[in-house]
């Protein structure tokens, strides 16, 4: 007999070589129906693997994100399956689980075609209903090179050479396709239930330019069709939602071909821009940060110094001047440093908290852009807090509480992820332990539940990354805490203590919006372009009927101006419906309609963003309640 401890703790006993699916069956018939795989000692298995020692075990379903990945992992397979069966040529590449679905890239003589993914769906449909068992078969490394080599798979041989010669080679096979695989898999084809082919593009066999083009068909998959449409349904409306479009739609900023991934802001992008710069600049002074402003150039000892030459070269640009090396600032950091150090600070000084909107540079790859979200250039909202080491946990903490304040304010919620030491870092073991518990004593102190993403952090120590969820539940990772003991003992940087002798600081790098370029790409898609009124480039169009009606709305306009409201008239000549829908399509918050009747009663016809006609109103009392909105930063 073997002991099983279930996630809930209970321990049951069971025959050894009992599968994870009979234990599924022992607690109820729903959980062996809902589970995909098992969680054996930590480690994911298929339901068909025998527990034959004392084990832990946990079942996971699609509501686990494990389980959603081997979920559509399977389906992915069922995609190669479904391939081969109809253009039986195909080489096959890779296909994993990602984000909200999976891929598969194939090497094929020409691209599919939009009426051919149509029937590698169907086909994916027919392999479903025949309800394949996923059988996984180990094989020596001759064998796989043997099987695969002979079937012409060019690129499984590939995998299989790269692997190390110690390693258990393993296949799932599903009716009369078999794939190199390590698993885990759903327990057969019938498991999956919607699926939905999205779209074709190319991809470069391992990503390397160097290496050929393949095929790559994208997917999902969800075990209901409700949750399919919903999924596709998200789709849609980001689409809807899409910065990109948006950004043009309403004239706030263009990408040009003269300067790919270097945005250009129009002025409604500015009016944007200058208010969410303005509310960080109002909430920084109001707790203690002073603004400062850094070079975007600077030499290359500097650079050396910092550790960015040798751990983030590939990622900046570089000029000459007077035949010495330059580069462009690709962080704010050492530019701080560089301040700090002009002149002498005692332990009275500390904390120092010192802020820039500063503009940094970062090579991306041209595939990689993307709008405001992928970049070369943006500003990070910087600041860097040099303090005594016993003031870290409550300097975290103030962090802490700022971030939440921005984000409350746009209405976004988020969740913390902790990100350890990289692989690739500096400083010895002892620093990074001290940082990675500071970091974890703030957010326990804020009773705030965080996820650990192991070797994720910056080079030079752990981080903490609040990622937004928007509204439509997707997340976007903006605000980071890094706590730093490596750059003060790189500089040099040092504070006179109350004993008269020279001590190190330890510094924090953080940034709340991470990037005002990006930030405003979020906005956009989070409010699809219906922002806050305070936020509004344009906050009030006043729209006169007719000819005659044009004097008041100027006075309205006047008034409205004058009271830093940021106002529109339409004069033109059309029909009144023509420019309410025209200011529709802008997302104008307030449109203010003059007639007749308000002319003689000195009031305006208030028409609201989502609301449509609320009433007429006094022309005070209209500036009454927009000034409140405006002043409590409300959401509608």
């Amino acid at each position: 007999m073997v002991k099983v401890t279930l996630k809930d703790g209970s321990v049951r006993e069971y025959p050894a070589g009992t599968t994870v699916l009979e234990v599924a069956k022992s607690i109820s018939q729903g959980l062996a129906r809902e589970a995909l795989v098992g969680k054996v000692n930590g480690r994911t298995v298929d339901l068909s693997y025998p527990i034959k020692e004392d084990a832990t075990l946990e079942l996971l379903t699609f509501n686990d994100e494990e389980g959603r990945h081997v979920y559509r992992h399977s389906t992915a397979h069922v995609l190669a399956q479904a391939v081969k069966r109809l253009f039986p040529d195909t080489k096959l590449a890779i296909g994993p689980a990602i984000q909200d679905g999976f891929y598969y890239d194939f090497d094929v003589d020409r691209p599919f075609t939009p009426a051919e993914l149509e029937q590698i769906e169907a086909e994916m449909n027919k392999i479903i209903k025949e309800d394949l068992p996923f059988e996984r078969v180990e094989i020596s490394r001759e064998e796989a090179l043997e099987r695969f080599g002979k079937a012409g798979e060019i690129y499984k041989v590939e995998l299989i050479n790269d692997l190390p010669e110690d390693a258990v080679i393993s296949c799932y096979k599903q009716g009369d396709f078999t794939d190199l695989c390590a698993g885990p898999h759903v327990p057969s084809t019938g498991r999956l239930k919607s699926i939905k082919l999205m779209n074709i593009a190319g991809a470069y066999w391992r990503g390397s330019e160097k290496n050929k083009m393949l095929q790559r068909i994208y997917g999902t998959s969800f075990p209901k069709k409700a949750l399919l449409d919903e999924h596709l349904f998200r789709i849609e409306e980001a689409k809807r939602r899409d910065h990109r479009k948006l950004g043009q739609e309403l004239d706030l900023f263009s990408i040009q071909d003269e300067g790919p991934g270097f945005p250009f802001f129009h002025p409604k992008g500015m009016v944007l821009r200058n208010e969410l710069e303005n509310f960080w600049r109002r909430e920084h002074k109001k707790r203690g940060y002073q603004e400062i402003r850094t070079p975007i150039i600077l030499n290359r000892s500097l650079w050396e110094q910092s550790g960015h030459w040798a751990h983030y070269k590939e990622n900046m640009y570089f000029t000459k001047i007077d035949d010495a090396d330059y580069a462009v600032k690709p962080m704010n950091c050492p530019g701080s440093i560089l301040v700090y150090k002009t002149r002498m600070h005692s332990y009275r000084d500390l904390p120092l908290r010192l802020a820039e909107l500063g503009l940094v540079h970062r090579h991306e790859l041209s595939g990689a852009l993307h709008g405001l979200m992928r970049v070369r250039c943006f500003t990070q909202d910087d600041a860097h807090i040099f303090m005594l080491p016993s003031q870290i946990k409550d300097e975290i903490i103030g962090v802490i509480d700022l971030f939440e304040y921005f984000y409350k304010t746009f209405g976004l919620s988020y969740h913390v992820e902790l990100s350890t030491r990289p692989e690739k870092s500096m400083g010895s073991d002892e620093i990074w332990e001290l940082a990675t518990r500071s970091l974890q004593d703030a957010l326990e102190a804020k009773n705030m539940p965080y996820k650990v993403n192991e070797g994720d952090g910056a080079f030079y120590g752990p981080k903490i990354d609040f990622h937004l969820t928007d509204s439509l539940g997707r997340t976007w990772q903006c605000g980071t805490i890094q706590l730093d003991f490596q750059m003060p003992e790189k500089f040099d940087l040092t504070y006179v203590g109350e004993d008269g002798q020279k001590h190190r600081p330890v510094m924090i790098h953080r940034v709340v919006f991470g990037s005002i370029e990006r930030f405003i790409g979020i906005l956009t898609e989070h409010f699809a372009g219906a922002f806050p009124v305070w936020l509004a480039p344009v906050q009030v169009k006043v729209l006169p009927i007719t000819d005659k009606h044009h004097d008041y709305a100027r006075e309205l306009v006047q008034k409205l101006d004058a009271m830093d409201i940021r106002v529109e008239l339409d004069a033109r000549n059309e029909k009144i419906n023509y420019k309410i829908r025209e200011a529709q399509t802008q997302k104008i918050p307030y449109m203010l309609v003059i007639g007749d009747r308000e002319m003689e009663n000195g009031t305006v016809a208030v028409r609201q963003r989502g609301k449509g006609d609320i009433g007429a109103v006094k022309m005070d009392e209209f500036i009454a309640k927009i000034e409140d909105e405006i002043k409590n930063k409300t959401i509608f």
